[in-house]
């Protein structure tokens, strides 16, 4: 899956609400052109991380894709209908 296709979708998503596995409601918004920063955290989402957890979409939780940076937040991003659409 193509990085810049979802990271347009991410950013077109900003400021909307978006929920984790177990239930947490959360909001984004952008770090410069590239970071997104949770509302809820204090963690910054890079595009790479989101690239580098591509490679295991779909994803049933966040085991995966632990050794990234806030796991449950691109878990709860990417499995979204908005996000994902029809491509996993």
């Amino acid at each position: 899956m193509n990085v810049e296709i979802i990271w347009s979708r991410i950013v077109e998503n900003i400021g909307r609400e978006f929920i984790q596995i177990r239930g947490r409601i959360f909001t984004y918004e952008l770090k410069g052109s590239s970071s997104i920063r949770p509302n809820t955290t204090n963690r910054i989402i890079s595009k790479s991380q989101i690239e580098k957890a591509l490679e295991f979409v779909p994803l049933e939780n966040t085991a995966k894709i632990q050794n990234l940076q806030a796991p449950s937040y691109i878990y709860a991003i990417l499995m979204d209908d908005r996000i994902r659409k029809n491509d996993w």
